[in-house]
């Protein structure tokens, strides 16, 4: 199996699967078991979803699989997670299989990466964007978030440690923190970074053919503990649509669907593999159905 070796030294496992154009996904390629993935089924997350992307995508596609979230949670990056130091990741991941071109998919926190990856290369066949807007993101609100998420990890260090009550799926204002100061401090790096950040005169900094999706019901509220902040991540893509199809962005928005919902398999691959095949020169698999060739 390929390693790459990310920009603090440590090394990330990359899994190769299929033959064809490159796709890069920041995904986990091994299902997640026990008790985490019933917790994960309680509040709508799929344990197999990258197994389940990979599956839909790789008869098509040679898709380099790495688990770039679970890397940075299990090696935090406390001081160095910003856009520049992701960027470099990425292309060292790219590297490691010997991709000079390659598409790139990524979800949330891991589209907006993908953003900042194709403005500082020219190595992109295609760039697919779920859950995060191209243009009018949440940086500012993000920001907010991480830091307060941040500050309850230093308390919950520093304090006795007593017994958790479960939280009811659904109810975010009740999530206990159980990320590491080290862990929550990465994100408050990557969004102090992005502050200031024009992502719409950036448009004119990709070369590439774009995609970005998001469920119509993707609007998180976040409780008092967060400073009642709101992430409008829908409205900030169907307010701008026109504007985005302007910028040469193709833009789907999943209806009825929330932030969990629209990352599932089940909808985002019939969105990605039609579009990439016929953005990367796929055309004699145009008509392949998922899961095999004709």
């Amino acid at each position: 199996m390929p390693e790459a070796k990310l920009h603090d030294g440590a090394t990330i496992d990359v899994e190769v699967r299929g033959a064809g154009p490159t796709l890069l996904l920041p995904v986990n390629p091994r299902p997640v078991e026990g008790p985490q993935a019933d917790e994960m089924r309680k509040w709508g997350a799929d344990p197999a979803l990258g197994h389940s992307l990979i599956e839909g995508l790789s008869d098509v596609f040679q898709v380099v699989a790495f688990d770039y979230e679970g890397h940075v949670l299990g090696t935090p990056k406390p001081d160095t997670l910003t856009p520049d130091n992701v960027t470099g990741d990425l292309l060292a991941v790219a590297d490691a299989v010997g991709a000079d071109r390659f598409a790139y998919y990524g979800y949330s926190w891991l589209a907006l990466s993908g953003l900042q990856l194709a403005i500082r290369t020219g190595r992109l066949s295609a760039l697919v964007m779920g859950g995060f807007p191209p243009v009018g993101g949440p940086y500012g609100e993000m920001l907010r978030v991480t830091m307060a998420t941040h500050e309850m990890s230093v308390a919950a260090e520093s304090a006795p440690t007593t017994p958790k009550t479960p939280n009811e799926p659904g109810d975010w204002s009740s999530v206990e923190v159980s990320m590491t100061r080290a862990q929550t401090q990465q994100f408050v790096t990557l969004y102090q970074a992005l502050q200031g950040f024009d992502d719409r005169s950036a448009q004119t900094r990709i070369s590439c053919p774009r995609l970005c999706f998001v469920g119509s019901a993707d609007e998180i509220e976040y409780g008092e503990r967060w400073g009642d902040v709101r992430v409008s991540m829908a409205g900030a893509i169907t307010s701008r649509r026109a504007e985005l199809e302007t910028l040469g962005w193709d833009v789907r928005v999943l209806d009825g669907l929330d932030h969990t919902g629209a990352m599932q398999a089940a909808h985002v691959v019939p969105i990605l593999r039609p579009w990439l095949i016929s953005k990367v020169g796929v055309e004699d698999l145009r008509a392949a159905p998922p899961g095999g060739r004709p």
